[in-house]
């Protein structure tokens, strides 16, 4: 495989933790979510974040383990870009962690018993659906979000994530990669936008722990 370019690993680099981090300095106020509702992502705001937050774990435990057990084969330049996947996950879900305060949801225990962290057909193609789903996520959360600065701050975000699509795309299909998004992007190019509601089922599967949307319309 053609080693990946030192463009695409400064742009992961450079755009990630510090557009994921820009509002990172102040705490969201006290939503009074009950701590009965610890499995239930919550409604409005509080459970957009969460939601956003329980999906930023799941991506983060991931790469973790990724970056932890490489597969086989893997390349310097490739674990640069994994291990760069990594941090900004890591920043994200430590971003909204710090934003929700004690109206967080707990951390999650994953599953990923499904994948062969050994191969990297399943790596990277695992890789390729969290971060598709991700940036679908975010797209269709965007419009549950009423307050002005949070969606700044989950904009930030996702333009991280679709930087994510490309990189992994790239990884996949080296330097001939046809174009980014291919298959998860309609004909206008555009990225897809999925509800709450489509998109949890199709991160249960790697989720041991509850969560539901029972109050996030």
């Amino acid at each position: 495989m053609t080693e990946f370019t030192p463009s695409r690993r400064h742009v992961l680099k450079w755009t990630g933790i510090a557009a994921s981090l820009a509002v990172a300095g102040s705490v969201l106020p006290n939503f009074g979510i009950s701590a009965a509702l610890a499995a239930d992502l919550g409604s409005g705001d509080t459970g957009v974040l969460n939601y956003a937050y329980a999906l930023e774990q799941l991506e983060a435990a991931f790469y973790t383990q990724v970056v932890k057990t490489p597969y086989k084969g893997a390349t310097k330049a490739e674990l640069r870009v994994l291990t760069s996947i990594r941090d900004h996950e890591i920043a994200h879900r430590q971003f909204l962690k710090k934003a929700l305060g004690k109206h967080a949801i707990p951390s999650l225990e994953v599953d990923f018993s499904a994948i062969d962290f050994t191969s990297r057909k399943s790596v990277l193609g695992t890789a390729d659906v969290f971060e598709n789903l991700g940036v679908a996520a975010y797209n269709g959360a965007g419009q549950l979000i009423k307050n002005v600065a949070y969606l700044a701050a989950a904009g930030s975000i996702v333009s991280v994530e679709a930087r994510h699509t490309a990189a992994i795309q790239e990884l996949i299909g080296g330097a001939s990669a046809k174009a980014a998004g291919e298959g998860h992007v309609d004909k206008s190019g555009l990225d897809a936008a999925l509800s709450p509601g489509e998109v949890l089922p199709k991160a249960a599967p790697f989720i041991k722990t509850a969560v539901t949307a029972n109050s996030l319309v």
